[in-house]
């Protein structure tokens, strides 16, 4: 007998972060007036929107209605922020921000909170470097604030990079410098990572060819403003999956869910670990598939989750560990040591967390070995002000023989600020 009800009924989750964030970019930089539905009032992302309107674009935000217009300048229609630019929590920001400022004939600094100032950038540094960007990390160790000086009228170089990591951030920042090349940039990475800036680009009017791990994007196109219908985020819809898997008598819908194939590795972990979950009403939004992700509770099994699949996941990897508490048998997570390099060590904060409340996990070099089956309790766990970290802990919440405190819980206002009044309503 658990303590939470059976989760029954149907949800539609907070648009997609990424999507949000590149349709701000894209419709910035586009010329004429882009109308953005379904975006995301995330502090992540209403940072990308206070970016561009230091540097002069118009953008309307109708918080209420989740609707942005942006009245777009063109490639060379942004100008010199007055001050330096915060991007809070957000490194999407920070990191595809710098690619665009490299190009533009002003100088500019980008900041954050005290996470940013901790996150590595020689990863953008060198890449944007090799282009004759003029950016460098203002304390010299790689780390933010970044200062990026103008290159007056002259293009940057268009490079061939390879990419030591599957990093959807690295690519975008270097594709994204590439609009402002002198020829074609190119891209190769080990696995291929998200490829929601290469969509938003082809949609707004720029040549982008994906041949394989590697992409190339051709320099000075004329990108056209557009009507953007941002899918639900499936990193948001995956807290209810997992959800739905584990609690007892569950069955929830989650409704126009962006089912993006360099996204999609949830829904494959989910069906390994034999979750019955289905995708329904399956269609196009400004070229991202969407679906309806119907889920009922399973008895899920342990899995080994590695390799290539790694990126198409990365930030579900928490609410992944969750689950497999409530597995039987072991779960192996490996090659995510990207975890270390987001809000948080992932890793090592997932499990700490969970060995107070009894879980039987242990951490390795490039991620953890979880075994499944054994009853979690109640406790206190530290969110270490990271928004996904707070959301796997709500929802191991509903399966615990005893509370679980969620220290710094308010982070989910990053993603998904209305994470648990929507969990709630399912579970009244």
């Amino acid at each position: 007998m658990t303590k939470t009800k059976p989760l029954i009924g149907s949800i539609q989750v907070p648009g997609d972060k990424s999507i949000s964030h590149r349709a701000i970019m894209l419709g910035s930089i586009a010329e004429g007036t882009t109308t953005i539905y379904n975006f995301l009032q995330g502090l992540d992302c209403i940072a990308t929107i206070n970016a561009f309107r230091q540097m002069g674009i118009d953008i309307n935000n109708d918080a209420d209605n989740n609707k942005v217009v942006i009245k777009g300048k063109g490639l060379y229609g942004l100008k010199k922020p007055d001050k330096v630019i915060d991007v809070g929590n957000s490194g999407t920001t920070i990191r595809l921000l710098s690619g665009i400022l490299c190009g533009q004939g002003f100088d500019s600094v980008l900041t954050g909170d005290n996470s940013i100032r901790s996150r590595p950038m020689n990863r953008i540094i060198t890449p944007l470097s090799m282009m004759n960007g003029k950016i460098k990390s203002v304390s010299g160790d790689g780390l933010p604030p970044l200062e990026i000086s103008s290159r007056g009228d002259k293009p940057l170089k268009a490079i061939s990079y390879t990419s030591p990591v599957a990093s959807a951030q690295v690519k975008s920042s270097i594709l994204l410098a590439g609009l402002y090349a002198d020829g074609q940039t190119r891209v190769i990475e080990p696995n291929l990572s998200r490829n929601h800036t290469e969509i938003t680009l082809n949609y707004f009017g720029a040549s982008i060819n994906q041949e394989g791990n590697t992409t190339t994007i051709t320099p000075n196109p004329r990108l056209k403003g557009q009507v953007v219908n941002v899918p639900g985020d499936i990193s948001s819809a995956a807290y209810f999956i997992a959800a739905g898997l584990i609690v007892p008598g569950s069955k929830l819908l989650i409704k126009d869910v962006g089912i993006n194939p360099t996204r999609d590795g949830i829904i494959e972990i989910c069906r390994k670990m034999k979750g019955n979950i289905s995708l329904e009403n399956i269609r196009e939004w400004n070229g991202e598939q969407v679906a309806d992700i119907y889920v009922e509770h399973s008895n899920l099994q342990g899995v080994d989750i590695g390799g290539s699949i790694i990126p198409r996941l990365i930030d579900e990897l928490p609410i992944i560990a969750i689950m497999a508490c409530f597995a039987d048998g072991t779960t192996t997570i490996r090659d995510a040591e990207e975890l270390m390099v987001k809000e948080t060590n992932r890793i090592d904060v997932m499990v700490n967390n969970l060995q107070a409340l009894g879980a039987n996990i242990i951490g390795t070099d490039d991620g953890m070995i979880i075994r499944g089956g054994k009853p979690l309790f109640g406790g206190k766990v530290e969110s270490k002000n990271d928004h996904r970290i707070a959301m796997s802990f709500a929802i191991a919440n509903l399966m615990t023989e005893g509370d679980v405190d969620i220290v710094g819980q308010d982070c989910v206002n990053i993603s998904y600020p209305s994470f648990f009044d929507d969990l709630n309503s399912l579970i009244s």
